[in-house]
């Protein structure tokens, strides 16, 4: 017999249904909502401690890599003062790709930053659940509009670093009220804990949803903070907990190897280095995993906290219990990172050898495409412009390259070889005109974003400097186009004519070593361009002894009008070169004016 619901009774199941489907569906969006805000909260308070510390960060570099302790140490500083490991692990990265970091510097800032990482678990701890950050929150936020209104740079930055900071307590606040109550559904509770009583293999299931989690958030942080929310709320136990940020470990390699998949070797190098130490930290901690977390449990409960052993739910005082979880944690976090490193920062010889051996040079490796920058810009543009200064040096390198190739030209008498070299020559050419666009592609892309008038001043040399580099180029094509012509007309240089030739290459080569020099220190080094000036006067008295001396052995018929001219062609090109390198040097100084 079947017995139907009256028409009513329907109609209220089938809204009941639909109301517990938005429910679900509003909760979803509240939670992603929440998380949005955290990510975009941290994003901008680092971003903007980047820009207001940016200077300041190039400084510290310089000073703090000499040796594998001061590395971690200064990799632990600025992921303690940006709370992003991802986007200091991103810099060195770039670092290490523009040249500005070795490999073994760049494994001991890594280090550093998987300590200096940890201290936002402690923050969270100890005021995102504490204390009501967020009455705070837009207050601050009032303080930090107010700041960005100045017309001042870093008090911008300083408002934006202050707005970023209150969003990411706001976002911690609302994901903390928007994940749903468990306890009033016992069935999906039930589900959840149900994962955590398989043993070790639990460990192992919550270690991979731990590291896909901080794989698709793209944020070690945003983890650590669900993970403290379900901690805080009694959903899982303390040892799942622990695999959870062991599993935020190995998740969070993935951003450096992403901004690596697009760099240099060295780049890839130190990406890859960064994740065969946090997978051998992980390896001993599963090893060691019991002996570690009652390590653990010991250091909390004597210091007067409660066990973290004891589920919540079974915990006399529900607060103490949060509390100890919280701070159990964490300090597992910062513990595991400190041994990590303590255990490992004495290898990182070895780890170098290992990724080198991994990861092997090219045997031809390309020298003629940008080698610096094709990583992208870094995460502010401050400190992009290094990596812009690295690639300027290695265009002056490719065009001094260049010029090796037009002397080779000028003693080469056989066709097969000179036409080798002539197409050497030409593409080269090519090449600096492809350079000069893509750096100043880049330039562009700096100068869009907020930077300093002495950052705007760098960009501007470095505008006129790719652009003497590129007319270099095309000297270059021009002088090789005179020697086609001489060998096409069958002119003939005698022995005198080749020396004085060669005489005028060694002075370029001169000026060129020196306007290399000149790029690698920079502004800040370059104190005066005595020398530079010099080599250019060389070069221009040497043109003119020349041309005296062309016009007497013209008179003394000691070779003909048409050879004459071909010679002093090469001379005039090889001098309109010096006033392009005199100029690289003088657009340096300019910045300091």
């Amino acid at each position: 017999m079947v017995i139907s619901l009256p028409k009513e009774q329907k109609n209220n199941a089938s809204l009941q249904g639909n109301f517990q489907v938005m429910n679900t569906v509003l909760q979803i969006l509240n939670l992603a909502g929440s998380l949005g805000l955290f990510l975009y909260g941290m994003t901008l308070m680092s971003e903007s401690l980047q820009k207001v510390a940016g200077e300041g960060l190039r400084s510290f570099l310089a000073s703090m890599t000499s040796n594998s302790f001061k590395s971690v140490l200064s990799g632990l500083f600025i992921t303690a003062v940006i709370q992003s490991s991802s986007a200091t692990t991103v810099m060195i990265v770039s670092f290490v790709n523009a040249g500005l970091l070795t490999l073994a510097q760049a494994i001991g800032m890594i280090m550093g930053a998987n300590i200096g990482t940890t201290i936002t678990a402690w923050i969270i701890s100890l005021l995102g659940f504490k204390a009501d950050i967020s009455i705070l929150s837009i207050p601050l936020i009032a303080v930090g509009f107010i700041l960005t209104m100045s017309k001042r740079q870093k008090r911008k930055n300083t408002g934006e670093m202050i707005i970023g900071f209150a969003l990411l307590f706001l976002g911690l606040t609302f994901l903390k009220e928007s994940v749903p109550d468990l306890k009033s559904n016992p069935e999906t509770l039930a589900f959840l804990q149900s994962f955590t009583d398989w043993g070790f293999w639990s460990v192992l299931i919550f270690l991979g949803i731990g590291t896909l989690m901080t794989i698709i958030l793209q944020s070690s942080s945003a983890t650590m903070a669900l993970t403290l929310v379900m901690v805080n709320y009694g959903w899982i136990p303390f040892e799942i907990a622990a695999a959870l940020v062991l599993g935020e470990n190995i998740g969070t390699t993935i951003t450096a190897n992403l901004a690596a998949a697009v760099g240099n070797v060295s780049a890839k190098r130190a990406a890859l280095a960064h994740t065969f130490f946090n997978i051998i930290g992980v390896i001993w901690a599963l090893v060691l995993f019991r002996p570690f977390l009652r390590l653990i449990g010991g250091i909390v409960t004597g210091l007067g906290a409660a066990d973290p052993f004891i589920p919540i739910a079974e915990a006399i005082d529900h607060q103490a219990a949060s509390t100890s979880m919280l701070y159990s944690v964490s300090l597992l976090h910062t513990l595991f990172n400190v041994t990590n490193t303590l255990l490992l920062v004495g290898f990182t010889p070895l780890l170098v050898k290992i990724v080198t051996f991994v990861i092997k040079s090219p045997k031809e490796e390309e020298k003629y495409r940008l080698k610096f920058i094709q990583a992208g810009m870094l995460s502010t543009a401050e400190l992009s412009l290094d990596q812009a200064k690295q690639e300027v040096i290695h265009f002056g390198d490719i065009v001094t390259r260049q010029y090796g190739f037009i002397k080779e030209a000028l003693s080469r008498t056989h066709g097969e070889e000179f036409d080798t070299l002539f197409k050497k020559i030409s593409y080269y050419e090519e090449v600096t005109d492809r350079i000069e666009f893509e750096i100043a592609e880049y330039l562009n892309q700096i100068g869009e974003e907020e930077i300093s008038s002495e950052s705007g001043n760098r960009i501007q040399a470095m505008y006129k400097i790719i652009g003497e580099m590129e007319s270099m180029g095309d000297s270059g094509y021009n002088l090789a186009r005179i020697l086609q012509r001489k060998r096409l007309n069958k002119i003939v240089f005698d022995e005198e004519m080749i020396r004085n030739i060669q005489g005028m290459f060694e002075l370029l080569d001169k000026a060129f070593d020196i306007m290399i020099s000149n790029l690698k220190a920079g502004y800040t080094k370059l104190t005066n361009i005595e020398s530079a000036y010099d080599a250019e006067k060389d070069i221009n008295k040497y043109r003119d002894m020349l041309r005296e001396g062309n016009l007497l052995n013209l008179g003394k018929n000691a070779y003909d009008y048409l050879t004459g001219v071909y010679f002093m062609d090469i001379i005039a090109e090889c001098e309109r070169v010096g006033d392009y390198i005199i100029n690289v040097s003088e657009s340096i100084m300019e910045i300091k004016s």
